[in-house]
């Protein structure tokens, strides 16, 4: 995917350029014009893919809360709410132009940043898994890392887009955009979010190389990144021996592998066409304690078997490939850095939850974007997917 990006991105930028000295004749072409072929593929991938997560959710859920003496519909309706919220914010998002969201880019990075402060203080803090990355007040609970990763895009992207001529100006562009990537991973790693944080870190790159910088810089930022991630992991034995247990999961399916085992089991009982929707048996008692969050993919695979995965993962393959199209074909930088970003983001936050889910990476606690109940998550991956649509809709 950057490869493409990266072979066509200065013939965009040419463009933008090109279209910037003629803005009458580019209203005009937007007034007559209909939105594109991938504005129709977007909206409807992302329009499947939320009302089934919702169906996923409720069937991961439901047994487990009637057995808890809640009500089955508990987590299904907080799911609901959030989804309902993220569909607003997606509509405001699409309708919005680019221009007023990038009045408040700093600002809403700040803000970000400083919620970030939230899990650490008493009362309202939540630590989950050796991660302090929560935060409940009430009946509301959500990970303000969510919230930094569509700030941090928006922050880089339009960085990048204003001094777009100074892309080879190392204190000018890359050492600010690379800074905010830079606070934002830290944030999360002293969270102990490792997760979030490489998603974080593959934002910032993406939009970097979309913008053009050289990639003598990036390769230099990304051993950086690469040996401080190592540096995390190696500081507590305990953190080790989580994320090395996927090189040997049977031996250790008892403790540090148990989640990714049963979820392997799951999976082979799904076959080709699976048991059906609710008639998962995995996902009962403590087979799968997390089956409605990190590890759903187990669940679809269960209950849709591998028709299901083939259609989950082909409809994210669409969806990158309709986000990467729309980078490639607008005409203005700020919109191309948004679009290729928000396509890097989730394609990179997928792999990094099925490969743990599968076995193949270790597990970082990530949710599967759409599917995996948390309101934050899905309320944040609608906003931007709403900022994807309105890219989508403007191209011409």
């Amino acid at each position: 995917m950057t490869a493409v990006l990266g072979d066509r991105r200065r013939a965009a930028l040419a463009r933008a350029e090109a279209m910037r000295r003629h803005p009458t004749r580019r209203a005009e072409a937007r007034s007559t014009t209909p939105p594109p072929t991938a504005f129709y593929v977007i909206a409807v991938v992302v329009t499947v893919f939320t009302m089934l997560g919702l169906v996923m959710v409720l069937s991961a859920t439901s047994i487990s809360q009637f057995h808890r003496e809640n009500s089955p519909w508990r987590l299904f309706n907080r799911q609901l709410v959030w989804a309902s919220l993220g569909v607003v914010a997606l509509w405001c998002a699409m309708r919005i132009p680019m221009s007023r969201w990038r009045r408040a880019v700093y600002p809403a990075f700040y803000v970000a940043c400083a919620a970030m402060l939230l899990p650490f203080l008493p009362g309202i803090g939540d630590r989950i898994n050796d991660a302090s990355s929560w935060v409940s007040v009430g009946p509301v609970n959500f990970q303000p890392s969510e919230f930094l990763k569509l700030a941090l895009l928006v922050v880089c992207a339009h960085l990048l887009a204003k001094r777009s001529a100074e892309m080879t100006s190392l204190t000018r562009t890359l050492l600010p955009a690379l800074g905010f990537g830079a606070l934002a991973c830290g944030l999360c790693l002293a969270q102990g979010d490792l997760g979030s944080a490489i998603v974080l870190a593959a934002i910032v790159f993406t939009v970097v190389f979309i913008a053009g910088a050289p990639l003598t810089v990036m390769t230099v930022a990304g051993a950086l990144a690469a040996g401080a991630a190592y540096a995390f992991v190696m500081s507590s034995p305990r953190r080790e021996a989580r994320f090395t247990a996927f090189r040997n999961i049977a031996a250790h399916k008892d403790h540090l592998s148990y989640q990714t085992y049963q979820a392997m089991i799951a999976m082979a009982q799904g076959g080709v066409t699976g048991s059906g929707v609710g008639r998962g048996s995995n996902k009962l008692g403590e087979f799968l304690p997390l089956a409605h969050s990190d590890f759903i993919f187990a669940v679809i695979a269960e209950e849709l078997g591998m028709i299901g995965i083939v259609a989950v993962l082909g409809g994210f393959m669409v969806l990158t490939y309709a986000g990467v199209q729309v980078a490639m074909a607008t005409h203005e930088p700020f919109h191309a850095l948004i679009a290729g970003g928000i396509a890097g983001w989730l394609v990179v936050q997928t792999i990094i939850n099925v490969g743990g889910v599968t076995g193949l990476l270790p597990v970082t606690g990530l949710t599967l974007p759409f599917f995996s109940a948390g309101g934050s998550s899905l309320f944040v991956t609608l906003t931007a997917c709403g900022l994807l649509l309105n890219v989508a809709r403007n191209v011409r």
